[in-house]
């Protein structure tokens, strides 16, 4: 293999692909890069085989070619060269990487051992704006769960229906429930996508009304976007039933000003970040929140105005999920739900149909 490209271009394609590449695996090609020479284009794909990223870029061809290299030292010596012209070259010492005067090399492993990746996902698929798509999941995703204790709940249910995508993510601790419109479908459908995968494909768009589609076919997905091609298996199993667990009435209902209320929780925060639970507390009573915490370190005290109805209540929760529910319902007037201080209680926005968060209280010492 030898050809020749631009420094900027082999530097943005690598940064995108390398995110598919293994971690610490028992099968080095996993932490590699393949990459293809062939017909003025070089290919370069990456996968952990439960994502794969695709992405081409123009080269002068001289000698066609195919390998892998290692993804994560490719990339960082790749990136340090990005204003220069490559060239890459094959020989018994590996793949010789020109910029310049200067010469260097590293080792690769035959692309025969690389997994094959199927593209060919096109049975059924829906679109919906990018704007939409990345709304979703700044909305949503940050309830999924990180650990693999249960390991659906590191992915998002997507229900597909005629005019919507509802998606539900959740980690035991709360859930988030969110719409937003979609363009068209040929199949209503109930999926789980990997969260990662859905954080992956965020960071691929960038346009507002453009149109995203996604491509599903026997547990897989597949999405292109600018010349980058990204596939992900699904996650199979049983969700959990979030309308079992979203209460259907509220005794106490408060709307407040939402950055009057994200400013004084995020202060309150401070105090307690080391503590396990970072445990803050709402006083609810006569027109007014009092929000409060208490460590080793000292004590935060504030009260916000606030319309209230029904019974007063005081109730303590983790101040991360609280603030990170606050900040993804975006509206100026933020709306919560309660029943007792030790049920799950309920925010969203004015336009609660869009997003809504359930959030499981903390029994705390009086």
């Amino acid at each position: 293999m030898k050809l020749i490209c631009q420094g900027a271009d082999l530097s943005e394609a690598v940064l995108k692909v390398v995110k598919a590449c293994a971690g610490k695996t028992t099968v080095p090609v996993l932490e590699c890069i393949k990459l293809s020479a062939k017909n003025d284009i070089l290919s370069l794909l990456a996968t952990d085989t439960e994502i794969s990223i695709e992405k081409v870029i123009k080269a002068d061809v001289l000698e066609e070619g195919e390998l892998c290299i290692p993804g994560r030292y490719f990339s960082d010596f790749i990136n340090k060269i990005s204003d220069v012209e490559i060239t890459l070259t094959t020989s018994s010492r590996g793949l010789e990487i020109q910029y310049g005067e200067a010469l260097s090399t590293m080792q690769v492993l035959p692309a025969d051992d690389f997994p094959v990746i199927d593209v060919s996902i096109s049975e059924n698929s829906f679109s919906m704006s990018q704007k939409a798509f990345r709304e979703l999941i700044a909305k949503s995703v940050f309830c999924c769960a990180t650990d693999d204790s249960r390991p659906i709940l590191k992915g998002c249910l997507f229900e597909v229906g005629k005019e919507e995508v509802v998606a539900t993510a959740l980690d035991g601790y709360r859930m988030a429930v969110c719409r937003q419109d979609i363009l068209s479908t040929t199949k209503e459908e109930r999926i789980i996508l990997p969260a990662r995968t859905l954080s992956e494909i965020n960071k691929m768009i960038g346009g507002e009304d453009d149109e995203l589609r996604i491509f599903l076919q026997k547990g897989m997905m597949m999405v292109e976007v600018d010349d980058t091609i990204m596939t992900s298996r699904l996650y199979t199993g049983e969700f959990v039933n979030r309308e079992a667990i979203m209460p259907k009435t509220f005794t106490t209902v408060v709307k407040v000003k939402r950055d009057e209320l994200e400013e004084s929780i995020e202060r309150a925060a401070i105090l307690v970040r080391s503590d396990k639970n970072s445990l803050i507390i709402f006083d609810i009573k006569e027109n007014a929140i009092g929000i409060s915490s208490n460590s080793d370190i000292g004590g935060v005290s504030e009260v916000i105005r606030a319309n209230i109805e029904g019974p007063d209540l005081k109730i303590a929760m983790n101040s991360k999920y609280i603030l990170e529910c606050v900040k993804a319902v975006g509206e100026d007037i933020v709306e919560m739900e309660f029943n007792s201080s030790v049920a799950p209680f309920v925010v969203h926005g004015e336009e609660r149909e869009k997003s809504s968060y359930l959030i499981l209280p903390v029994r705390a010492n009086s």
